[in-house]
């Protein structure tokens, strides 16, 4: 039986309105600072209260995050924060699979899966490769790049080649902008103007409706283009269009538009994001980056990474991992509670919504060693979670061997430590696409220049909609000369 009483530690009570702007305006200064200290004087779970009610609670305990993705997901659903047309992230993705919830969902999972098969994303290996290529073309001459923007454009480029089959080159400041757009208006939400109504006009209200034009003036664009031709282009926008249901149905070319638009973001920002704090966290440890340059020089001999070398780049995945332990890009997410429920003998009331700060979990010191610390070697040794997977696994997942076991590492004390692309039925569908890319940028890059943080440049984490270098991100660029090459 619930116990209704019992109810988390709650922070100091928001009594008035002036009370919730204090509490916006502290969210918007130092959203990190505000929920680190809020753990570290109230526990794994806790929640703010406005009027005797709570508003949300902010929870990291492992255990707890298990309950609300895995073993109550069926209680818990995407709340306004995403669903909601005028103030959510569904603004910009629409009903997409990661604003939609209940039936609608499951069936465009059902329908989305396939494009993001495991062997389906493994053609793009070499798109991946290509487009960090000529990147790094345009280096060359250069001594200080902004690493963000790169990272950020070729990220686009690659995303847009592998969903669509298209050079977006042209229209990429227009792409990059409305993304840029949203991460902003994301970001305002926990500050005044997420108090007005919707229909009040203002600068940031005005920038995301025209950012939304533009996305669907090159996205529709594209999808009529294509539904022309009728054409498999062996691209993931071919799957989306030949997707069918159980009763044969396919997908509008708004739902099309919704999930492309979705993968665009999702392929897009946070490996960027991921990229960045890696080149910010070589930078500020030499040794760890020694290491990695030690493997690449060794297995490539010079040559550009193919998708077959990453078998025999552990170390390049194990850098990738601790740099998303570190900084998450998805450093928090949300859900609602559809019923009454408790959550680690705390009453949870419908409607409730549940915020998990992975950024948290992720550097909690019962669950990591040295957790400030970047230790790659930490995602060393391979271990196996003989649980049953989470509903609606990917064929050929990243991370599920053929008997359903999950692998994780040794160095994670508990299953639920480290989500970086969440967990239960609604992980990232994309993570064996993000992390291929990832992995594959990482190599080609580390393989031909040295990076390091340029004079005066201060790195500071800014958490929007993912969590990024505030600023952006000017490093010098060094070009490499491998250990046997100096002799020559």
């Amino acid at each position: 039986m619930i116990n209704e009483r019992k109810m988390p530690p709650a922070t100091r009570p928001v009594k008035n309105i002036l009370d919730l702007l204090e509490l916006f305006r502290n969210m918007r200064d130092d959203l990190l600072g505000i929920m680190v200290d809020g753990f570290k004087e109230y526990g794994d779970l806790f929640m703010f209260e406005v009027k005797g009610q709570p508003l949300q609670y902010m929870m990291a305990h492992p255990d707890h995050i298990q309950e609300v993705t895995v073993k109550q997901a069926d209680k818990f659903i995407k709340n306004s924060d995403y669903t909601d047309r005028h103030k959510g992230i569904a603004r910009f993705l629409g009903n997409g699979l990661l604003t939609s919830n209940g039936e609608f969902w499951k069936r465009q999972r059902k329908l989305v899966a396939p494009a993001l098969h495991a062997r389906r994303i493994e053609s793009y290996a070499q798109t991946m490769v290509d487009s960090t290529l000529k990147m790094l073309e345009g280096w060359q001459g250069q001594r200080e790049v902004d690493i963000d923007e790169e990272m950020m454009k070729t990220t686009l480029a690659i995303v847009a080649r592998s969903l669509f089959n298209v050079d977006v080159s042209g229209e990429s400041r227009k792409i990059g902008d409305a993304m840029a757009v949203m991460q902003d208006m994301f970001g305002a939400t926990s500050g005044v103007e997420a108090l007005l109504p919707w229909w009040i006009p203002t600068p940031g209200r005005f920038a995301s409706r025209r950012a939304v034009r533009d996305l669907n003036e090159i996205v529709y664009r594209i999808i009529r283009e294509r539904r022309q031709t009728n054409e498999d282009l062996g691209d993931l926008l071919s799957m989306l269009l030949l997707a069918q249901d159980d009763a044969g149905q396919g997908m509008t070319d708004e739902q099309v538009r919704d999930e492309a638009v979705t993968m665009f973001l999702a392929g897009h920002d946070t490996t960027a994001n991921t990229l960045n704090w890696t080149w910010v966290l070589l930078a500020q440890h030499p040794e760890i980056e020694a290491k990695l340059h030690d493997e690449i020089d060794r297995v490539l001999e010079g040559r550009a990474p193919t998708l077959a070398d990453l078998k025999r780049l552990p170390y390049v995945e194990m850098v990738i991992k601790e740099s998303m332990r570190l900084y998450p890009p998805a450093f928090t997410f949300s859900r609602a509670a559809a019923v009454d429920t408790e959550i680690g003998g705390y009453h949870v009331p419908k409607g409730t919504v549940i915020t998990v700060v992975s950024y948290y979990t992720h550097r909690h010191a019962d669950w990591w060693d040295e957790p400030e610390a970047f230790k790659p070697e930490r995602f060393g040794e391979q271990v196996y979670d003989p649980s049953p997977p989470s509903p609606l696994p990917l064929q050929g997942e990243r991370g599920v061997d053929a008997e359903g076991e999950r692998s994780f590492t040794s160095g994670i004390k508990h299953r639920y430590a480290y989500i970086p692309f969440g967990a239960g039925p609604r992980v990232c569908i994309g993570n064996s696409f993000a992390m291929m890319e990832a992995q594959l940028m990482l190599a080609t890059i580390a393989q031909r220049y040295q990076l390091r943080l340029a004079p005066g440049q201060v790195v500071e984490p800014e958490p929007l909609l993912t969590l990024r270098p505030k600023g952006g991100l000017k490093m010098r660029v060094e070009e490499r000369v491998r250990e046997r090459e100096k002799f020559i």
